[in-house]
């Protein structure tokens, strides 16, 4: 294993998303737009690489420029794709949220594909700028990092209990948008349904059995109560997108109302230094 003695690097970050945490979730690739959430509060900030415009290059951009603030992120991977899990963790992420799992094989690969040998198959990349010019031991780096499994799919819905048993997924994390799809029902039916055979209460049922975490993406602060309410209190809050979204209608009905933001020596700053 290869362990470096003779080079200074920073200490190698926890796993991103603790308990009661809020993230924001970057559907764009925009560094300055990365850099300005991060230091908006958010406990940990998502890269979504599935469906967002974020490719390798975005990839290593991003994770520098949030590496660079001290913010933790997570990367949301494409797919169950040993490629793009590895480069995510080489970039910096303190994790991984791998989407598409339909069964516990799928699972199994995902787990491959976030661990060094003996419990995965990570290749050695020795690019990452959280290292300092100087990798950790793989073990230390196994330590460090987590691999969370989307339950999005009736397939992962199905195979729960044996998806959460396994070692290496430290992590369920709800896809509710999907995961109505895949059961023919509503997002706010899914949310609202607190029986004890209910697909929320039975991931939340299941992580705790085997005590791993469970996290859930709202993508909108109106989201977040019922989240809450089935006792899920790690959420992607807002995504970058609706948040433009919310600062625009919030500053229309200021405007309307005769009364702009307070304008402050930061805001000047930052607004003079984009100009």
């Amino acid at each position: 294993m290869y362990s470096a003695t003779t080079q200074t690097r920073q200490p190698w970050r926890p796993a991103a998303i603790g308990p009661d945490s809020r993230g924001v979730w970057l559907m764009g690739n925009d560094v300055d737009v990365a850099r300005r959430l991060a230091g908006a509060g958010f406990d940990w900030v998502a890269l979504d690489a599935q469906h967002g415009a974020i490719d390798r290059s975005a990839l290593v951009a991003l994770g520098r420029a949030l590496a660079d603030v001290g913010t933790n992120f997570v990367v949301r991977v494409p797919g169950v794709e040993h490629s793009w899990i590895g480069a995510s963790l080489d970039a910096g992420a303190a994790g991984v949220i791998v989407p598409s799992v339909a069964s516990v094989q799928d699972a199994r690969a995902a787990v491959r594909a976030t661990y060094y040998p003996p419990l995965g198959e990570r290749s050695w990349g020795p690019f990452s700028p959280m290292w300092d010019a100087a990798p950790p031991p793989t073990e230390e780096a196994d330590a460090q990092v987590q691999c969370a499994v989307m339950i999005e799919t009736a397939g992962a819905l199905e195979a729960v209990e044996e998806i959460a048993a396994l070692d290496g997924v430290g992590m369920l994390f709800l896809g509710p948008v999907d995961l109505s799809l895949a059961l023919d029902r509503s997002v706010a039916d899914l949310l609202s349904d607190t029986r004890d055979e209910a697909p929320v209460p039975r991931i939340r049922r299941a992580a705790e059995r085997h005590r791993k975490a469970v996290a859930a993406f709202a993508g909108h602060p109106d989201g977040v109560p019922a989240m809450r309410a089935q006792g899920i209190d790690r959420i992607a809050v807002a995504t970058d997108i609706a948040i433009v979204a919310l600062g625009a209608q919030r500053a229309l009905a200021l405007t309307d109302q005769g009364r702009l933001p307070q304008v402050t020596s930061r805001t000047k700053d930052t607004t003079s230094s984009s100009t």
